[in-house]
């Protein structure tokens, strides 16, 4: 389970008006959307970026993706929250894009090889191309 910080959420909440939320705080329909948001919260504590940047990214990535006709109905938020975090790591040379491609590929390897309902694990042979 991925543990949130409730101070550091909220002030993600503050910073990213469009992000999906309740009473509680932020709302997400996958593992992954939380995981993806954590790790966006880390990078940020550590002062890899203000939110004031984050935001202004997100905002390009979203208008980007209308432009490139997403219907914008809240269901691919976290996609654009996800490459948002991709595009912030490379830029600021904390990954580069081939590892994530690498990374990516790997994933969907060790995906297609697992059966439904079972834990996804990587193991080196996802690495193999």
């Amino acid at each position: 389970m991925t543990k949130i910080d409730p101070v550091a959420a909220r002030r993600a909440l503050e910073a990213n008006p469009g992000l999906p939320a309740d009473a509680q705080g932020p709302v997400f329909r996958e593992p992954w959307q939380a995981q993806a948001f954590a790790m966006t919260l880390a990078l940020h504590e550590k002062g890899l970026f203000a939110w004031s940047e984050w935001a202004a990214m997100l905002g390009e990535t979203i208008k980007a993706a209308q432009a490139a006709g997403d219907p914008d109905t809240g269901d691919t938020y976290y996609h654009h929250w996800l490459a948002t975090l991709e595009r912030m790591t490379s830029e600021k040379a904390v990954t580069t894009r081939a590892d994530l491609t690498t990374y990516r590929d790997a994933w969907e390897r060790a995906a297609a090889r697992t059966p439904h309902g079972q834990p996804i694990e990587l193991t080196t042979r996802d690495f193999g191309g």
